[in-house]
């Protein structure tokens, strides 16, 4: 019996663990380093986390839920479904704890050491460790010299009060939309330092009447239909663009009448380069008298305060870093050599993959929630289950064949990668820098350049002739 291993218990690795286990493979682990499942749904637990994609879509298929209290979700309530889920199906334990993956070598098959200096031996080899499991908190000047505490969101200080406190919030991305009403009224005063602003649409959230949550399931597939229509919108030619552009300004002008200020919250960019938010309470955060927006770069911390662009220091006594994750690093911190070297190695220059999945030169390697099939739009809960299907059903094929080893085609990846840049370089993610492209060779590498539908109809069926049997 093949041996396959898991490294990440989030949606993905899961996801995969669940597909293979119903289809008769029995010898499957999963190692997390922590000592719960849940990814980045167990790591970031910052006043506000929720998810930005309804509740029936962002659940597994073959496990429906009737127990979401609103139409999007809080953190805690992802957390507790993906736990359950994870109970239910038998994953919970074959998961080992505690399990820090450092590096796995291909030799015969995989080897893979932990950071105590143990190791195991699979045939086959998952990554699911995810594009945002580590945080990133830029290099600045003085920071290490700040008198007060300083934290990133996905590691929040619970143990600090930040009542009374003057509280300096560093990015205005999706995570700080989430962040900053929460700290309005509570903290004395918030400083946010906006580099660019987003386009942020109203977020159709509320709570669902206890009669209603049996009845919430049934969304999926009309919410499903919308999020395919929402990912027409990233062809900065689509008429949905033209809507969801209008949508966004029409929700800041009605949100914020200072004119100064919505000038500083306008974007100026397609929609779509950057990730577009949802939200009711940013805006009406900001136009808080405790609440203060600042656009000019930061460029230094003080003891006691942040230094900016425009000559300014503001006195802060806590920072709060909303800066993202080193999302190009589609590996965090494992090592992985194969047959065709090291794998940070050959994605220097990005990241790259057949079906976002194989990595030529890799046997029996996979990797989940891999290079272009993150979702600008939908819920990437639909890519993670098509490339669990698609893991199993060459693992299927495999041992059909009677094969000891799989791996893609050096050409047809290339053919891949070529169709899939091809169509984002028309796509609004061409037109800007975002975190979906690679810092230094501009490759957006992150990202699919279309709806769920599309990519699941890619991967449905095994192309023998893509992939060398051994």
């Amino acid at each position: 019996m093949t041996s396959v291993g898991i490294i990440g218990t989030g949606f993905g690795g899961i996801a995969v663990a669940i597909e293979l286990m119903r289809h008769g493979h029995e010898d499957v682990r999963l190692w997390e380093r922590s000592d719960d499942i849940g990814g980045v749904w167990r790591e970031n637990t910052y006043p506000g986390a929720a998810c930005d994609v309804p509740a029936a879509l962002y659940s597994y298929s073959f496990a429906p839920h009737d127990g979401w209290t609103r139409r999007y979700p809080s953190q805690g309530e992802i957390h507790a479904y993906l736990r359950d889920v994870a109970e239910r199906f038998g994953v919970t334990e074959r998961c080992r704890f505690g399990r820090h993956v450092t590096t796995a070598r291909w030799d015969d098959g995989w080897t893979v050491e932990f950071a105590d200096g143990t190791s195991e031996r699979v045939d086959v080899l998952v990554s699911a460790v995810g594009q945002l499991s580590e945080p990133q908190i830029p290099e600045l000047p003085g920071l290490a010299d700040f008198d007060g505490p300083v934290f990133h969101s996905a590691r929040w200080a619970h143990d600090v009060d930040l009542s009374g406190r003057r509280v300096a919030v560093i990015g205005s991305g999706a995570t700080a939309v989430q962040v900053v009403p929460r700290l309005a009224g509570v903290a004395r005063d918030v400083v946010v330092v906006q580099r660019t602003p987003n386009y942020i649409l109203p977020k159709p959230d509320g709570r669902f009447p206890r009669w209603y949550r049996r009845h919430a399931p049934r969304e999926r597939d009309p919410i499903d239909w919308v999020t395919q229509q929402f990912s027409r919108g990233l062809d900065p030619r689509s008429t949905m663009a033209r809507f969801l552009h209008a949508l966004a300004l029409g929700h800041l002008r009605a949100k914020v009448r200072d004119p100064e200020l919505r000038r500083a919250l306008t974007p100026r960019y397609p929609i779509g380069c950057k990730r577009i938010l949802f939200s009711n309470d940013y805006y009406p955060a900001l136009t808080r008298d405790d609440v203060h927006l600042v656009t000019a770069p930061l460029v230094a911390v003080a003891p006691t305060g942040i230094e900016t662009a425009d000559g300014a220091t503001r006195e802060v006594d806590a920072l709060c870093f909303t800066t993202g994750f080193a999302a190009q690093d589609f590996l965090g911190t494992l090592d992985v050599h194969g047959p065709a070297g090291r794998l940070h190695d050959l994605w220097k220059d990005g990241a790259r993959a057949h079906l976002g999945v194989h990595v030529p030169g890799f046997p029996n390697f996979f990797v989940s929630y891999g290079p272009n099939t993150n979702l600008g739009g939908g819920s990437i809960i639909a890519m993670l289950e098509a490339q669990a299907r698609h893991i199993r059903q060459v693992l299927d094929h495999l041992a059909a064949r009677g094969a000891r080893t799989v791996e893609a085609r050096a050409d047809a990846e290339a053919r891949w990668d070529d169709e899939v840049q091809d169509a984002l370089e028309r796509s609004a993610w061409a037109s800007c820098s975002s975190w979906y492209r690679h810092p230094v060779s501009g490759r957006i590498t992150s990202n699919w350049p279309g709806g769920t539908r599309g990519y699941e109809q890619k991967v449905a069926a095994v192309r023998t002739e893509e992939f060398q049997w051994m």
